[in-house]
């Protein structure tokens, strides 16, 4: 299978508005593809197209290597999904909320069992297992709906937003669940208002605007396409700015941006590690004292606002989907 995931000229209605004009997708197994766009880009109408919650007017979709509108059946018997709000039963253990999922699932009830067991295991919740989920942490709650969302071992998962709300350690928890999910050849379609999450998760973004992908790669290759890494200086003495602008000057891609009340200058650069050895060395000759230097990669934040034109307030609107 070429494709766990394969979306050709999709195209969604809604009444006079276009929701898909011409999406394309293509995922490799055993990776996480992130899907970064404001709201309104048709993230949402792409995922239920693909988990075959929505028809779709044109075009057409495979997952697990099956075609969306003609094999439905097939594709949801390969595929999970877990939402953004937990689904999960408080009151009932983390055992109890999988073994019904598995009776859900057709599962027989010492399959469900068996199959409850192995998940509490593969994500670190086995010692929890008995005990009710409200007293489980964020990262502990959020790990068994993506255990939940296992029942059945799919090919292809969708994740909605699993970190929202979480604590920083919580987060790193279901990054790693969902890297050892991935680890083990399950395909990660993922959404998610955290930028960061994408640059962690993802091994290829697409940025989605008006139901079309306007650009695509590696997060790396996306922020290449900024300008390269950049630069920054702090000098100890304000009046080092301007001879710390010309060093830095023969190296940048472009003019450099000189901040005096920090007594700070930043260019972009290509030869990132060259071309600060290059600077701070002359520094050095010149007898330039240098307070604090920092090589910074462009941000997907940067790239998402580059490409999209959208307005720094619609940061926290943004989705990914991996």
């Amino acid at each position: 299978m070429e494709h766990a995931i394969l979306a050709e000229g999709l195209r969604k209605r809604y009444g006079n508005r276009s929701a898909l004009e011409g999406f394309d997708l293509r995922v490799p197994p055993g990776t996480v593809c992130g899907l970064l766009g404001p709201n309104g880009a048709g993230k949402t109408t792409a995922v239920r197209i693909l988990a075959t919650l929505l028809r779709f007017d044109a075009g057409r979709a495979e997952v697990a290597g099956f075609d969306v509108a003609g094999q439905a059946d097939r594709v949801r018997h390969r595929i999970g999904l877990v939402g953004q709000h937990p689904a999960v039963d408080e009151a009932l253990s983390g055992r109890e909320n999988l073994v019904i999922f598995g009776r859900l699932f057709h599962l027989d009830r010492a399959g469900a069992r068996r199959r409850a067991g192995e998940l509490l295991d593969r994500f670190g919740l086995a010692d929890a297992g008995d005990r009710p989920v409200r007293t489980y942490s964020g990262g502990m709650r959020r790990r068994l709906d993506l255990s939940a969302g296992m029942i059945l071992a799919p090919a292809v998962l969708f994740l909605d937003e699993p970190t929202t709300a979480l604590d920083p350690r919580g987060r790193n928890e279901v990054w790693e669940a969902v890297r050892d999910l991935v680890r083990g050849g399950t395909t990660v379609l993922l959404t998610t208002q955290y930028l960061d999450e994408a640059d962690q998760l993802a091994d290829r973004v697409c940025v989605l605007d008006a139901g079309r992908v306007i650009a695509e790669g590696t997060p790396d290759a996306l922020k290449s396409r900024l300008g390269g890494d950049r630069i920054e200086l702090v000098v100890r003495d304000a009046a080092d700015l301007a001879a710390a602008a010309g060093r830095l000057r023969a190296v940048a891609r472009a003019e450099p941006a000189v901040d005096p009340d920090r007594r700070a200058v930043s260019a972009q650069v290509g030869d990132r590690a060259g071309a600060l050895t290059e600077v701070l060395r002359a520094l050095d000759a010149d007898g330039v004292g240098v307070a604090d230097v920092a090589l910074r990669r462009p941000t997907l934040d940067e790239v998402f606002l580059q490409l999209t034109g959208a307005p720094s307030a619609a940061r926290a609107a943004v989705e990914v989907t991996a």
